[in-house]
């Protein structure tokens, strides 16, 4: 992997870190009444999308297991189509899908290293 991208993954698990602090522990109700959280979030899956984008065909080749495109996508959903995006794929999205991913960048950036080991 390029140092470029490294550091781009390395950005990335800081927005999931980012958006599930967020999020916390709140459940689908509580996000959906708090527009300020909605749309704080929503940024996080822009931002990650965004940081995404720039990942070098070589490694995204190299690490097929990673959904490149979908995350991708799903920044381009939030970002130029807000209004019709469905807030509770946000709330999945972050709740259940940033912890894997989070733990497929941590094992492609350091291994099979334990999480203590691996703090950011």
């Amino acid at each position: 992997m390029q140092h470029r991208d490294r550091i781009i993954v390395e950005k990335v698990i800081a927005e999931i870190n980012i958006g599930c602090e967020m999020l916390g522990e709140a459940a689908l109700e509580e996000f959906l009444a708090d527009e300020k959280l909605k749309r704080a979030v929503s940024m996080t899956v822009i931002n990650i999308g965004e940081l995404v984008k720039n990942v070098t065909d070589g490694t995204r080749k190299e690490y097929p297991q990673i959904p490149w495109k979908a995350i991708a996508g799903m920044r381009d959903i939030a970002a130029h189509k807000y209004q019709t995006l469905r807030m509770e794929d946000v709330y999945h999205t972050v709740y259940t899908d940033f912890p894997e991913l989070e733990s497929q960048l941590r094992n492609i950036l350091y291994g099979q290293r334990s999480e203590e080991e691996t703090d950011i």
